[in-house]
């Protein structure tokens, strides 16, 4: 028994000794498949060298896109999560949600013609992800529904949205207007797509008028550019396929296509003041204010625009030039 193993043993080494040598012997054609240290080496410098420049596109792509929209504010606090449980904002929560979902976008109007002055997505200087996009108005512009349904509410939000509008669409969409001046709906009043519900404002956490759009699947906020084409004023589908994993997407958003229209927009829609009806008095109405306390951020031109006036006339008012330099707390005459 010892001889069989002994001679197993020897068999064994044999063959360790036979697979070194034919190793050894590999032909000049087949040694130069195999990579030397020196070849990985280059290699992986090449690697990284790539990997260098992509990083370097990407920043300067990223700082590109912010430079576009670099007065945009702070965006808003959500008003599906932060503190409006009570007032059931967010009827969705512990709902299950589909992974995807057909939903028909045929039959729309756009809320505004406004360009976009502020995109989806995350900002990282504040930190805090804006779930919808900002369109340019002035205070006073009619907002319109985006799809027929029915107006769920018509709420006030200090900190973020300001006047606020959501609609139920029969698509199974929801929509929000933010930072109204005045409301021309009611709850559970049924409007058809383009049907007038709102005025543009500047209300709650804003430093210029402007509307914030938002639409929303089951408490899902969609990238808007996802669903509408901003810089051609249409949907880009006519049905629009929700996905869990591609919402946050836009379908083709161009800065540049946006710059585009923005160009045109401002050509044939010149800064305008606002003038409120004097016998208007509902809630949801603009702030007539004769006085304004200037606030961190603030610009004469901000101030004017957002207050219905122009920075000539507060000049004149207050003693000033366009050169003076604002203080945090400063009152500021209106009218």
């Amino acid at each position: 028994m010892f001889l069989s193993q002994n001679n197993i043993l020897k068999s064994s080494i044999t063959a360790v000794f036979v697979a070194a040598a034919s190793l050894i012997n590999l032909s000049a054609a087949e040694t130069s498949n195999v990579r030397l240290p020196g070849q990985h080496l280059q290699q992986h410098d090449d690697l990284l060298a790539n990997q260098g420049n992509t990083a370097i596109q990407l920043d300067q792509a990223t700082k590109y896109l912010e430079s576009l929209f670099m007065d945009e504010e702070e965006p808003e606090f959500d008003i599906y999560t932060e503190g409006w449980d009570s007032q059931m904002v967010n009827c969705y929560a512990g709902v299950a949600v589909p992974q995807t979902a057909p939903i028909d976008v045929s039959h729309y109007a756009m809320p505004h013609p406004g360009y976009i002055t502020s995109p989806y997505g995350y900002r990282r200087r504040f930190r805090r992800m804006h779930k919808g996009v900002d369109l340019k108005v002035n205070v006073g512009d009619t907002i319109r529904a985006a799809f027929d349904g029915k107006v769920r509410l018509t709420k006030f939000e200090r900190r973020g949205y300001g006047y606020y509008v959501v609609v139920r669409h029969t698509n199974d969409l929801e929509t929000v207007y933010g930072h109204l001046s005045k409301f021309l709906v009611e709850p559970d009043q049924y409007v058809k797509a383009g049907d007038p519900i709102a005025l543009g404002g500047n209300t709650g956490r804003s430093t210029g008028p402007h509307l914030h759009f938002e639409t929303r699947y089951m408490g899902y906020a969609i990238n808007p550019c996802a669903i509408f084409d901003f810089a051609n004023q249409t949907t880009h589908t006519d049905i629009y396929t929700f996905d869990k994993n591609t919402y946050q997407k836009a379908r083709n958003f161009s800065p540049q296509a946006n710059a585009e229209y923005a160009a045109k927009y401002r050509s044939e829609n010149p800064p305008k003041a606002y003038v409120p009806d004097p016998s208007s008095k509902k809630k949801g109405s603009s702030s007539s204010a004769a006085v304004y306390s200037v606030k961190k951020g603030d610009s004469l031109g901000k101030i004017a625009s957002r207050n219905g006036t122009t920075v000539a006339k507060l000049c004149k008012l207050n003693g000033i030039t366009t050169t003076t330099t604002l203080r945090i707390g400063q009152k500021l005459k209106l009218r």
